[in-house]
């Protein structure tokens, strides 16, 4: 039988490794966007494990934890960061938003998501028992 859960976390480290590589090249958004895809794959990993289903495909983080199960236990903290993960999915691609995000996002800024979402794919490792 397959991992499910386990199948989308280990997207998730992928993922967290690209960030990585993204942010030392400089490409802030690039990396943006994997942090949010991290975040998304980690819930999807949740949703996996109460559901016989696949997770849904969609990228909202929020409908995601809702889904899973795991919105209102989740800190505050971590639900400003999803907030924050938000736009960087589906907005960061269209040219207008592009420009105005790319704008937001300085190193200090990205390195600080960076430890967030791995601080954030940590809870939903603890929450799944891994």
């Amino acid at each position: 039988m397959v991992d499910k859960a386990g199948y989308w976390l280990g997207l998730c480290g992928e993922d967290l490794v690209t960030a990585g590589w993204l942010l030392e090249g400089g490409r802030l958004l690039h990396m943006a966007y994997f942090c949010h895809q991290v975040a998304e794959k980690a819930l999807k990993a949740v949703v996996a494990s109460v559901e016989d289903e696949a997770p849904p495909k969609i990228h909202d983080l929020k409908k995601l934890a809702v889904k899973g199960g795991v919105y209102e236990a989740l800190p505050e903290e971590l639900l400003a960061f999803i907030d924050e993960l938000e736009p960087f999915q589906i907005e960061a691609r269209y040219p207008d938003y592009k420009i105005q995000i790319e704008k937001t996002l300085t190193l200090q800024k990205c390195k600080r998501i960076l430890k967030e979402t791995e601080a954030f794919l940590c809870w939903i490792k603890r929450r799944l028992g891994q």
